[in-house]
């Protein structure tokens, strides 16, 4: 219809959809009166870049909202991150489910809260969680430079995005 000259189309709500089947029949309904129409996706909102374009929605669209719907919102936040900016899934070719495993596995937390650096806030919460100055004295402890050591960590096993800390693979 576009090339005809058409400007106009359609909000489909991938939320009423259980499927890409159902969301295409859909879409291939809507323009009964073309012989092969070319779909266009030309507006969304909710959906990541990486699992749409002006010409596609990828197949696994409908799993991965699936998959983020028993998330809380800063997991879900971390996983699309996760998947665009780290391991560019779906390009990468892996499958979903080992995406989520290997994100299970690196993501730390978010840290965005108290501490205007996530870096540092993330390293109080390692030396604590490690138990890194169990032991020693007081004194010394005020002494230990937290700024310093976090460079060191997020200069070989860790990254920051956006709050979220994941262990690097």
């Amino acid at each position: 219809m576009y090339n005809s000259g058409s400007l106009f189309g359609k909000w489909f709500d991938l939320s009423e959809y259980n499927d890409a089947e159902e969301f295409f029949k859909d879409c291939y309904e809507y323009h009964r009166n073309e012989f092969l129409p070319e779909l266009m996706f030309q507006d969304w909102e909710g959906i990541p870049d990486f699992l749409i374009s002006e010409c596609s929605l990828h197949e696994g669209t409908f799993r991965y909202f699936e998959t983020v719907s028993e998330m809380d919102e800063d997991r879900v936040e971390a996983f699309e991150l996760y998947c665009s900016d780290i391991v560019s899934w779906p390009t990468n070719g892996n499958e979903l489910e080992e995406t989520l495993e290997n994100f299970n596995e690196a993501y730390q937390g978010y840290y965005g809260g108290v501490m205007k650096d996530p870096k540092t806030e993330f390293t109080y919460q390692y030396v604590e969680d490690t138990g890194m100055l169990a032991g020693a004295p007081s004194l010394l402890e005020r002494y230990f430079d937290y700024e310093a050591f976090g460079r060191d960590l997020f200069l070989d096993g860790y990254s920051e995005y956006d709050g979220h800390v994941f262990l690097d693979s």
